[in-house]
């Protein structure tokens, strides 16, 4: 007859403490099954439970209460068996499974690549994901949880399945990598969550996971469980995408703000009358101000607390896939601004995440932003750096998104970026240049164009920062694009003069092509530019409200026709009246009205003419595709010149800055023959005055500024004129 075995797995009375006061690195060395030489040691940590029975698949037995909530029972045999728990509360029998019988969710592989710094889809690793293992009770479905405390004394899993109360889930640490795991059996997608985090210090944070996929609406904070079952139908799209390349093709940007596109619509709604609308107007692409979750709606989204999860505000993960897949069967890309430049301070959030520095640089002088009350990511610590680029993949991989747009570029790069003297301090060669944001934003960009081959990332950055589009093995930033900030603010002041003091003011929009092949180039008329007193685009023209339209016109028209890929602000494409405000829709209602339509119909005939015509595209960045008609004509405000593409057909640009019409104005033209007249912004049907060229003018051999042809043509007021000469490819 078998000897019945008596003797518990020891521990000590300071280990079950720490286990229920949430600081034990590794709970399931306490917690779980344990073998002896003849027996297995089964503890349970089930608080305030009158009574706790071990169940297996061939006996129950009574469990025994050892300390403060810590249950214990001994099974004969050296073989760990499958089992569950009862635990009774006032005589209620709540049946459960233990967390501390299951290994690990993540591997060794993935330990090392997190230790690295070097696992590309961080996401699929940390955070929260529904799991289900084969058992002898049948399928046991549940929810493993990881997160990156390094300097953490303890971490505990809260939420609304135990209600707010994590001292039943204290999780593992998983050696020398600051991971905490805990897989929790019986709960799935919808469960709303914490980490409660015991830092360094001794404090307990209350932090929402920095990897969740979902959230709760703001203002509330909690992380949610979420799985994506959503079915992509964009295949032919993709594949068009790898197949082709982004740099070389005609790009028209509708940037966006969700929330105040149409106030109220949600990502699926959206997927209807915004794809709808882009479609009319001819946008090759969208770009959407930042979607990860924010707090404060004011913000804009450039104040981020969720990196990984998609704004609840307008609808589920899966919806926002819903909204992009629908973009992309219509034929336009996905562009989203990303925030990696800093991050906000909600105590909630990422900021002393384990009670240490741990996402922020720990110096202020580096950590900390000025301008914006946020703080910046410690680009020199592997771990973030890690972070980061692995969200920029998820983004582009799991949202199938086309660009990031990456935001404060600027303030990346510079350490003294908005500081004064004695409020930063130098690199280890003394120079003003951060190199870790360097290195991080190169890092970022060649793995991106690696992985996801056909997307692009652009550079918001404000400088003459060299070699932002050069590729990293150049020694550049490696980017597929920078907003060309210097042509934007020059060429908006240029246009707020009245008309009469323009030719004082020429070289602003003559200037940018000077370093127009230094950088690939996006022209921006973005948010910063209708907002915070600047007033709406079409609130800057000078003169009276026919004068302020056509301005409105010829200045898209002068941009459309500019070396660059064209960006334009949601509501200026209609001569939105006031300037944005996030809090409401766009003025909708100005479409009742037939100069705000013909403002949407030259901008939708510009998208229209500018991807059908390559010259206005094909040469973007070599300067053989772009020639001076005439620079300085600034006593007329004429801008003209010409736009080549690889077959040798060409457009010719005219540009009338001035109230003044001209009649018959000679303008050399490389070829003799009919130059068809593609586009003019002066036509009634857009609330010009009518004039125009009868759809084509005739170039004679006429030398003319050094030109072997010359044409006469009617240059209406506060106008652009396109004028095609075709030649057939040799």
């Amino acid at each position: 007859m078998a000897t019945k075995p008596t003797m518990r797995v020891a521990t000590s009375d300071s280990d079950l403490d720490r286990v229920v006061d949430g600081w034990h690195h590794d709970p399931h060395s306490i917690l779980g099954p344990h073998s002896s030489h003849d027996s297995v040691t089964i503890r349970a940590l089930r608080p305030l439970a009158d009574a706790v029975t071990l169940v297996t698949p061939t006996v129950r037995i009574p469990m025994t209460h050892e300390h403060r909530g810590i249950w214990y029972a001994i099974v004969p045999g050296t073989e760990i068996p499958s089992y569950v728990l009862d635990a009774a509360y006032d005589g209620e029998v709540i049946p459960g499974d233990d967390p501390y019988r299951f290994l690990p969710t993540l591997g060794d592989v993935d330990l090392h690549l997190i230790s690295e710094g070097r696992h590309e889809e961080l996401w699929n690793v940390l955070g929260a994901h529904v799991r289900s293992y084969d058992t002898s009770f049948g399928l046991v479905t549940g929810t493993s949880f990881a997160v990156w405390a390094p300097s953490a004394q303890g971490v505990r899993v809260s939420g609304d399945f135990n209600f707010w109360n994590g001292t039943a889930h204290p999780m593992r640490s998983l050696g020398s990598t600051g991971v905490w795991e805990l897989f929790i059996p019986n709960i799935g997608d919808g469960v709303t969550y914490k980490y409660q985090i015991l830092g360094h210090d001794g404090v307990w944070r209350d932090k929402a996971d920095p990897m969740a996929h979902a959230t709760e609406i703001p203002p509330a904070s909690g992380s949610r469980v979420f799985t994506s079952t959503y079915t992509w139908n964009d295949k032919t799209w993709l594949d068009q995408r790898a197949a082709s390349d982004p740099h070389r093709n005609p790009i028209s940007i509708y940037e966006v703000h969700l929330g105040s596109w149409r106030e109220g619509l949600s990502y699926c709604e959206l997927a209807t009358q915004l794809v709808e609308y882009v479609q009319r107007t001819g946008f090759t692409h969208v770009e959407f101000m930042p979607l990860a979750e924010h707090p404060y709606s004011p913000s804009w989204g450039y104040h981020v607390t969720s990196y990984y999860a998609p704004s609840s505000r307008f609808g589920s993960p899966d919806d926002l896939r819903y909204l992009i897949d629908a973009l992309h069967n219509a034929g336009i890309g996905v562009i989203v601004d990303w925030v990696p430049a800093h991050f906000a301070t909600d105590p909630w959030a990422l900021v002393r995440f384990d009670g240490s520095a741990l996402y922020e640089h720990p110096d202020p002088r580096r950590g900390e932003h000025p301008d914006w009350g946020s703080f910046i990511f410690n680009y020199g610590r592997t771990e973030v750096r890690n972070f980061l680029v692995s969200n920029a993949i998820y983004w582009l991989e799991e949202f199938h998104v086309d660009g990031l747009r990456v935001d404060g570029v600027a303030s990346m790069l510079y350490l003294d970026y908005s500081r004064k003297d004695g409020e930063w301090y130098p690199n280890q060669f003394g120079g003003r240049e951060n190199l870790e944001a360097v290195q991080f934003l190169q890092e970022m960009n060649a793995t991106v164009y690696k992985r996801v081959p056909g997307v692009m990332t652009i550079a918001e950055e404000s400088t003459a920062w060299p070699g932002v589009t050069q590729p990293t093995f150049n020694g550049g930033l490696g980017f597929g694009f920078k907003w060309n900030m210097g042509w934007m603010h020059d060429s908006l002041d240029y246009i707020e003069h009245e008309p009469i003091h323009r030719q004082y003011h020429h070289g602003e929009m003559t200037f940018s092509m000077v370093y127009a092949y230094s950088e690939r180039f996006i022209l921006p008329i973005s948010h910063d530019e209708v907002v915070h007193g600047k007033g709406s685009l079409i609130g800057k023209m000078p003169g009276d409200r026919w004068q302020q339209l056509a301005n409105l016109r010829a200045y898209l028209g002068f941009m459309w026709a500019h070396p660059g890929k064209k960006l334009l602000f949601m509501g200026s494409e209609f001569a939105q009246s006031q300037e944005w405000n996030s809090e409401k829709s766009l003025e909708w209602w100005l479409l009742e009205h037939p100069e705000h339509q013909g403002a949407l119909a030259a901008v939708s005939d510009l998208n229209r003419v500018y991807q059908s015509t390559p010259a206005l595209w094909q040469l973007d960045d070599e300067p053989r595709g772009f020639e001076w008609i005439d620079a300085n004509a600034s006593e007329a405000n004429v801008f003209s010149w010409l736009r080549w593409d690889e077959s040798g057909s060409c457009v010719a640009v005219i540009v009338n800055m001035s109230p003044v019409p001209h009649q018959n104005y000679r303008i050399a033209l490389p070829f003799v023959g009919a130059w068809q007249e593609l586009f003019n912004s002066d036509a009634l049907t857009y609330g010009g005055s009518g004039m125009g060229n009868q759809g084509e003018v005739t170039a004679l051999p006429i030398s003319w500024n050094g030109r072997p042809s010359s044409a006469d043509v009617v240059v209406p007021p506060l106008a652009a004129v396109y004028l095609y000469f075709g030649r057939a490819r040799s």
